[in-house]
């Protein structure tokens, strides 16, 4: 981290390329402008920028008073994945006698062109703007030169043929890349994928990120690149096989597949009394929780192996495996405060597709949703140095009615009659969502009635839910003729049919 000497040196000194100074404490997209334009260090110079919040253009402190709350805003720019790939950036608050002052040092990206919402921003001098043709093309070669992650690496033997470049057009780009910057952009596919570090032109083929991520048949160039689910009768991988799928295709296609499988298959809901009028909703596995997990695996795994993620299901527990152990900065000792990203091109894919919310925060929330829902915390198994297993046990709470979860033996038996009588169990579990459970797709019909006007990205936000999830259950709905949709997407409305 710079010193108190240096800051003083850098105030007295003209504002160049490698600081800002602004007395603004609300200005974000003015912040994450400037933390965008130095992590892409146009100049190349190496060195580190610096966004000083508490000072005048001519160096002058305004007398800011830096507390825990803009301390705390401004180091969550790092995480919050507005800002992709992630910036390498440290905040820290120094005192003089004028006043206080905020600086964020920002080290320049391994990984150009840094995107700010889907643009890219440089500085050149002491001003910074969107950057040009040009200017990105200079930042696109510059990550060439520095891949080191196999996501980036060419993936020769592929062409451009190998990709779905309608599903790019479609799902992807427009999520990527600011609209109007999209729509201005005369290049071709090939250096528009370049420029997200999904092509390269010196091979001139798409990288294994592509091919994983958009691939036509990726496991014919990643072999394993997929997910094996397995459902097992009994405790371990001697009992009879119960249900198995594969998971395979592309992730941009296989990503909505595995979210509405988890939802529907896995995460079995049932009412649990909380008193005489009120019931709490419990499940065997947390939705989010467990999708989470999963999630993580395939953002983490080692794509140079040909094991698949094993998504193993038992009558007790859940368990995830996935080849590749820890990466990087990452220990059994500093796990999960310390994060570092083994496919940073897949990962940052991920959360402009919406599987990612937010960077270093999931583990955390994943175990406290787990610990709610009676699961307890999920087991992280650092042991077996070529691969991460994560172990989710079902949940207790969620047989303590009729089941007496008290007594480990009736929970399995519970458990085993619940496998060998398919059709009875069925037959309970679709009449407990009628009469005593309001599903997903009972809580979207109420929210339509309430607003006919309410958009997918309210409903998001109000269920907690992916965009993919409330596509697939608008769908649902529509199909069956529960709802329809009047007018465009955009000033349209829905209504339910009585």
């Amino acid at each position: 981290m710079i010193t108190q000497q240096k800051i003083l040196q850098l105030l007295a000194d003209t504002e160049c390329h490698r600081v800002e100074r602004t007395t603004s404490k609300n200005d974000m997209d003015k912040f994450c402008q400037a933390i965008c334009a130095f992590s892409n260090d146009l100049s190349g110079d190496g060195k580190s920028g610096y966004l000083m919040i508490g000072a005048y253009d001519n160096g002058e402190l305004s007398g800011l008073k830096v507390d825990d709350t803009l301390l705390l805003k401004i180091a969550n720019i790092r995480t919050d994945g507005n800002i992709l790939p992630q910036p390498l950036m440290t905040v820290e608050k120094f005192t003089f006698e004028g006043g206080e002052l905020l600086v964020a040092e920002v080290q320049p990206s391994e990984f150009p062109p840094v995107r700010y919402r889907g643009r890219v921003w440089v500085r050149v001098g002491p001003r910074k703007s969107p950057a040009s043709e040009m200017e990105e093309k200079i930042l696109t070669e510059r990550r060439l030169s520095n891949v080191r992650t196999y996501d980036a690496k060419p993936c020769l033997g592929a062409s451009l043929k190998d990709l779905d470049i309608s599903l790019i057009k479609k799902e992807f780009l427009p999520k990527a890349v600011a609209e109007d910057i999209l729509a201005e952009d005369k290049r071709s596919i090939e250096e528009q994928l370049a420029s997200l570090g999904f092509f390269d032109l010196r091979y001139n083929c798409p990288t294994v990120g592509a091919i994983v991520l958009f691939g036509n048949n990726p496991e014919r160039h990643v072999h394993g690149s997929y997910v094996q689910y397995v459902r097992f009768k009994g405790i371990d991988r001697a009992g009879d096989i119960i249900h198995e799928f594969k998971f395979d295709g592309n992730l941009c296609k296989s990503l909505p597949k595995i979210d509405t499988f988890i939802e529907t298959s896995v995460s079995t809901k049932r009412p649990i009394p909380v008193s005489v009028l009120r019931e709490k909703i419990v499940s065997t596995y947390p939705y989010w929780a467990t999708r989470e997990l999963l999630m993580n695996a395939i953002m983490h795994r080692d794509y140079d192996s040909n094991s698949p993620i094993q998504f193993y299901e038992y009558d007790d527990r859940i368990e995830i495996q996935n080849p590749g152990g820890l990466y990087g900065k990452v220990s059994p000792e500093n796990f999960p405060n310390v994060s570092d990203y083994r496919n940073p091109f897949i990962a940052e894919a991920m959360k402009v597709l919406g599987y990612v919310n937010r960077f270093s925060r999931g583990v955390y929330r994943v175990q406290k949703e787990l610990k709610e829902n009676g699961n307890g915390e999920a087991k992280f198994d650092f042991s077996l140095r070529t691969a991460f297993r994560v172990v989710e046990n079902i949940s207790k709470k969620y047989f303590e009615e009729g089941f007496g979860a008290d007594n480990p033996e009736n929970t399995k038996k519970a458990q085993r009659n619940n496998q060998e009588q398919p059709e009875n169990n069925q037959k309970t579990t679709r009449k407990q969502p009628e009469n005593n459970q309001k599903t997903i797709k009972d809580e979207i019909v109420e929210l339509i009635k309430e607003n006919p006007n309410i958009t997918r990205k309210e409903l998001e936000n109000l269920l907690n839910r992916t965009p993919n999830s409330i596509k697939y259950h608008l769908e649902q709905l529509t199909k069956k003729g529960i709802i329809k949709r009047e007018g465009s997407d955009r000033v349209g409305k829905w209504i339910v049919i009585e």
